[in-house]
């Protein structure tokens, strides 16, 4: 290493350990599904579990390959990026409602010469959004609950809160999605959803409703699976936040 090379990594060391800054916010660089991101503050660090349902081509959760796939809450593009990947022939609309998301998840998309293969787009969820049919919806929206945004650690306080706080008890935006998605997903579609903690107000709050709650080998948990028939069983429990 160059002295200029060991100084700037010093420096990051300091700004780590002072600033409780990510170590991926201060390189430029997160791993997921094994591709390498670009992130930086404007987006979450990636560490969703679905990267594991990724890596798995959902095996055991849809029964056919996914011609068209929708990324709901893209954030730095990853989760849309990993599907492109896992299905090359799929085509991947990757949502967000954050521009400064969107340009990074823009810069990651060309990156990994996917251009032709994942549109980011701007919505406020399925609001501006055309009645495309998704044989797959991933969606790893914001889903910290108050309590939980109040007690954050320091390095999470790096990261948009945009990202991460969802009302009082995490589902505002979960909700949502659950009044919408049945409209945009094909009759085999199935929707993929992180709620992290928040799994346990959305049990307590909604006991009829068939969440199947997905296990990892690799860590994580808080993740169900709904198909779209069980979304339209459903849908008296959530038409009221229907856009």
């Amino acid at each position: 290493l160059t002295s200029s090379e060991k100084h700037r990594i010093v420096e990051r060391v300091i700004r780590r350990i002072n600033e409780r800054i990510p170590v991926a916010y201060l390189t430029n660089k997160a791993w997921f599904c094994g591709h390498e991101f670009y992130v930086d503050e404007r987006v979450l660090v990636p560490r969703s579990p679905i990267g594991e349902l990724i890596n798995n081509h959902f095996a055991g959760l849809i029964s056919q390959q996914p011609k068209y796939i929708l990324d709901m809450c893209t954030g730095s593009g990853c989760i849309a990026i990993a599907c492109a990947y896992a299905f090359p022939d799929a085509e991947v609309d990757a949502v967000d409602i954050s521009p400064d998301a969107l340009a990074v998840a823009e810069h990651n998309i060309e990156e990994h010469g996917l251009i032709h293969h994942v549109t980011p787009i701007r919505s406020d969820l399925f609001r501006d959004l055309p009645k495309v049919q998704y044989d797959l919806i991933v969606t790893n929206p914001p889903y910290v609950d108050a309590e939980d945004m109040s007690d954050l650690p320091n390095e999470y306080r790096h990261e948009p809160e945009l990202g991460l706080a969802s009302g009082t008890d995490g589902l505002k935006l979960t909700r949502r999605i659950l009044g919408n998605a049945p409209d945009y997903l094909s009759d085999d579609g199935v929707l993929i959803c992180e709620v992290g903690n928040s799994m346990v107000h959305l049990m307590e709050q909604y006991p009829d409703v068939p969440f199947t709650w997905l296990e990892f080998d690799n860590g994580g948990d808080g993740v169900f699976m709904l198909t779209k028939a069980q979304l339209l069983a459903a849908r008296e429990h959530f038409n009221i936040y229907k856009d």
